[in-house]
């Protein structure tokens, strides 16, 4: 029985605090979360939390990224919206430095490691966003989490621009070409996706469907990737046909049986 008692008998633990929150869910090197504080905005709830550089931490200059000594500290905190807690909003707030660069021979704004340039967002908000904005319409995830359309619009735009620059485009072997409508009447866009077998996506978007805009997306391409494409899949509109003879002369061009096409109409042509 004693031993039960002791195998039940309640520990204590020290209470979790904001800022140990945030020091493990988002660190930042050489910075610390210090003050923490809950406010009210229009009868809102909204909490504050204050970053301070860690000591004898240099700033990072925003031109060269090398580090410099402190010039000085702008008089008042900038404030950068990040991902809500409860959905409480959160703002953490910071008193940025200039930085006296050396290399760049001027005094700069430092650079920091949760916000790109002037944007009062930081990149973990935009990105907490631009997931939301996939199951959600952007309206609604703007009111949801307590900001405003341009944004939720405005990270949408970061993530995909910043999927595009890093996105590698190599063992591209099989693709497909569709068109789809945008908007009413007969406005389409195309699109061009991998069909390779294990990797399937969406790599292309052209605002038309005509021979130039597509030769203009192969183009970007680049000839060592268009010679690895062997196999395009496409309906049998005739600018795509022309394009993919003049682009990639040496693929097998497999069009759409169920685009218009009788199934015995099926073909393969170079």
């Amino acid at each position: 029985m004693v031993s039960l008692l002791r195998q039940n008998k309640t520990t204590t633990t020290p209470a979790i605090t904001i800022n140990t929150l945030l020091s493990f869910v988002h660190p930042i090197k050489s910075f610390v979360y210090q003050k923490v504080r809950l406010v009210r905005e229009n009868l809102h709830p909204v909490i504050e939390v204050e970053i301070v550089p860690r000591k004898n931490a240099k700033p990072v200059c925003s031109n060269c990224q090398c580090k410099g000594s402190t010039y000085d500290h702008m008089p008042h905190h900038r404030s950068f919206d990040f991902v809500p807690l409860w959905n409480i909003p959160v703002r953490l707030l910071y008193r940025m430095r200039r930085v006296d660069c050396k290399r760049c021979d001027s005094v700069t704004v430092e650079q920091i490691p949760w916000a790109e340039g002037k944007h009062h967002c930081t990149n973990a908000f935009r990105l907490f966003l631009s997931r939301w904005a996939k199951h959600l319409s952007w309206k609604q995830t703007a009111k949801q989490f307590h900001t405003s359309w341009d944004t939720v619009f405005r990270s949408v735009d970061w993530v995909v621009k910043y999927g595009l620059a890093h996105r590698c485009m190599d063992g591209i072997t099989a693709i497909g070409i569709d068109e789809v409508a945008y908007t009413l009447g007969h406005n389409y866009m195309t699109l061009i996706y991998q069909i390779n077998n294990g990797s399937r996506r969406l790599i292309g978007i052209v605002k038309a469907r005509s021979e130039s805009s597509l030769t203009e997306w192969f183009n970007t391409l680049g000839p060592e990737r268009r010679a690895a494409i062997t196999i395009v899949c496409s309906d049998m509109w005739k600018p795509y046909l022309n394009v993919v003879r003049l682009m990639l002369p040496m693929a097998l061009n497999i069009l759409d049986r169920f685009d218009g096409v009788s199934p015995r109409m099926v073909t393969f042509a170079r």
